[in-house]
C-alpha cells in the first residue's frame, strides 16, 4: 500500500461539536475542546499509508470517519493486527507525555483504506495536554508503565537465573559421569602399568630364553590387529561369559597364575583362546605365562588409554555445547546454523528432562545460516523446551499412551523463512487462555512454578528482535509451538533489532 497524502484544497475545520462525540474526549469541557480545535487540525486521506512503523513520533491521530487498519511488521511482510472503523479510535504519538525516557517511535503502521478524516495534533502538544489537564492520572501511567518494566526485568533476571541454576545442575550431573570414569580409568592405569613393569622385570629374570624386545613388540602388534578384528561388542552376556571360562580355562593349561583375572582381558580385547596359540606359537613354554601376563596388561592400557580419551572427548563436547549456548567469546549478532543452537540447548537441558520423556529431532536439509542473536534464540529454545516437558510432566502424554510424553523438534524452509517446531503430547493449551499465552506474567503453573514471562520474552525475542513470527497450535495429544524466523532481515544479513 503506498503512502497516504493529506488531501489538500478541502475544508478541513475543526468542529467543537464533532470531537464531543468521540469518546475519546466526550468528557472535555467546552474550553478544552476549544484548545483543540485551535491547537489541532483537521486532515483527510486518501487510501493508503498515514505513517510507517520505526518512524519517529511526530502526531497523535483519532478517527473521524473512515476505516483504518494498524500492521506490525513481521520479517518482510505486514502482518495485520486491527481493522476499525469506529470513531475515536487514536493511534501514532500516544506515548508522547512519557517524553525522552522512552523511544518516541510509532509503534506500528497505520493505513486507510477509503477515504477518512483524522483530527491530528502534535507529539509536543499532546504532552502539554496530558501533563496540564490530567497530571495525576499521567502519574498513574508512567507509574504503570515504569513499573511493569521494572518488574519485567527483576522477574526476568530472577527467572533467566533459575534457569541458569537448572542448566548448571544438568551439566554438572552429564559432567560427573564421563569425570568420574576418566578419574577411575586413570586410578586403573596406574596400577596396570605397575603391573606392566613387574611383568617385564620377570620376563628379563628368564635370561636368553625370554623373547626379545622386538618379539614382544611383534606379539603386540599381532594380538593388537587380531583384536581390532573381534566383535565382542556384539556378543551378549552369556556368549561373553562362555568365552572367558574357554579362555581361562586354556590359560590355566599352560600353567599361567590367576588365568581367570587375565581371560576378561583378552576377550574384552576381540581375542580368542585359537587367537593366543597363533600370537604365542613361537614362545618357550617356561616364559610364556609371563609373556601373557604382559601381554594382557599391556592391552588393558591400551582399552584404559581409550576409555580415558573417549571421556575426555564427552567432557569437551560438554563444554563446547555450554559454549555454544552461553555464546561467550561470539559476537551478539551473526549468521548462525539453527541447528548447531538447538543441538547445544538439548545438551545443555538434558540433566533437567526426565527419562520419560523422548526427544526426536527431525532436521531439514540444505537450510541456509540465518542472521540471529544466537544467545537470546537460544533463551528461546529453553523456554519452549521447558513449557514442553512441563506440560507433559504435569497433564501426561496426552495421545502416545506412554508415562512421560515425546517432544519432537523440526526444522524446515517455508518461502524465505525457516521454521522451527516445538510439538509435544501434552494436554494442550485450553482454548479459553490461548490467546492470553504470551502476555507478560500469565502462567498457568502453579504457585512459585513460573513467572509467566517465559513466553513473553520469547515472543519478543522472535518478533521484535529477529523480525519473526512466535505462534501456537493445541488440542490434546498435540501441542505446536511455530518460529518462524526470516533467511533475510530488509533483505540483509543483519539487522538493527
Amino acid at each position: 500500500m503506498t503512502a497516504a497524502e493529506p488531501v489538500h484544497g478541502e475544508p478541513r475545520v475543526c468542529s467543537v461539536d464533532e470531537l464531543r462525540t468521540l469518546f475519546l474526549f466526550e468528557k472535555l469541557t467546552g474550553e478544552q475542546l476549544n484548545w483543540l480545535c485551535e491547537h489541532g487540525t483537521v486532515e483527510a486521506y486518501e487510501p493508503g499509508r498515514v505513517y510507517s512503523e520505526g518512524e519517529d513520533a511526530q502526531w497523535f491521530y483519532v478517527l473521524l470517519e473512515g476505516t483504518v487498519v494498524l500492521s506490525r511488521r513481521v520479517g518482510a511482510d505486514d502482518v495485520e493486527v486491527t481493522r476499525t472503523s469506529q470513531r475515536g479510535v487514536y493511534s501514532g504519538a500516544f506515548q508522547a507525555y512519557l517524553g525522552d525516557r522512552v523511544q518516541q517511535i510509532y509503534r506500528n503502521s497505520l493505513s486507510v483504506t477509503v477515504p477518512s478524516r483524522f483530527f491530528v495534533v502534535s507529539a509536543e502538544l499532546f504532552s502539554t495536554m496530558m501533563h496540564e489537564w490530567f497530571p495525576m492520572a499521567v502519574h498513574l501511567l508512567e507509574g504503570l508503565f515504569f513499573g511493569t518494566q521494572i518488574q519485567q526485568q527483576i522477574v526476568g533476571g530472577r527467572e533467566r537465573l533459575l534457569a541458569l541454576g537448572a542448566l548448571s545442575a544438568g551439566l554438572t550431573h552429564e559432567l560427573n559421569n564421563p569425570a568420574g570414569a576418566a578419574l577411575r580409568a586413570a586410578s586403573t592405569l596406574r596400577e596396570t602399568v605397575a603391573g606392566v613393569r613387574t611383568d617385564l622385570a620377570a620376563l628379563a629374570a628368564h635370561g636368553d630364553r625370554a623373547p626379545s624386545l622386538d618379539t614382544l613388540v611383534s606379539l603386540l602388534n599381532r594380538a593388537t590387529e587380531l583384536a581390532a578384528h573381534g566383535k565382542t561388542s556384539a556378543l551378549g552376556p552369556l556368549a561373553i561369559s562362555d568365552r572367558e571360562d574357554a579362555m581361562s580355562d586354556w590359560l590355566d593349561d599352560r600353567g599361567v597364575e590367576n588365568g581367570w583375572q587375565l581371560a576378561p582381558t583378552f576377550v574384552q580385547g576381540g581375542l580368542e583362546a585359537d587367537d593366543l596359540e597363533q600370537i604365542t606359537g613361537g614362545v618357550d613354554d617356561s616364559v610364556l605365562p609371563a609373556v601373557l601376563s604382559w601381554l594382557a596388561r599391556t592391552l588393558e592400557t591400551e582399552g584404559l588409554t581409550a576409555e580415558i580419551e573417549e571421556a575426555t572427548h564427552r567432557v569437551s563436547d560438554l563444554v563446547g555445547a555450554a559454549k555454544q549456548y552461553s555464546q561467550l567469546d561470539r559476537a551478539t549478532q551473526q549468521e548462525v546454523d539453527v541447528h548447531d543452537l538447538l543441538d547445544s540447548t538439548v545438551t545443555m537441558l538434558s540433566g533437567t528432562i526426565p527419562d520419560d520423556v523422548r526427544i526426536v529431532k527431525h532436521s531439514g536439509t540444505g537450510l541456509p545460516r540465518i542472521p540471529a542473536y544466537p544467545a537470546e534464540l537460544n533463551q528461546v529454545w529453553t523456554n519452549l523446551i521447558d513449557n514442553a516437558v512441563a506440560a507433559m510432566a504435569d497433564g501426561g502424554s496426552g495421545g502416545n499412551g506412554g508415562n512421560g510424553g515425546t517432544l519432537t523438534i523440526s526444522t524446515g524452509l517455508d518461502r524465505d523463512h525457516l521454521v522451527v517446531d516445538f510439538q509435544d503430547t501434552g494436554p494442550g493449551v485450553p482454548d479459553e487462555i490461548k490467546d492470553r499465552i504470551f502476555e507478560p506474567f500469565f502462567t498457568t503453573k502453579p504457585v512459585g512454578k513460573g513467572t509467566g514471562l517465559g513466553l513473553d520474552i520469547s515472543w519478543r525475542i522472535v518478533v521484535s528482535r529477529h523480525h519473526g513470527d512466535l505462534s501456537v497450535e493445541s488440542k490434546p495429544g498435540d501441542t505446536r509451538f511455530r518460529v518462524r524466523l526470516p533467511v533475510r532481515w530488509n533483505g540483509e544479513g543483519a539487522g538493527s533489532g
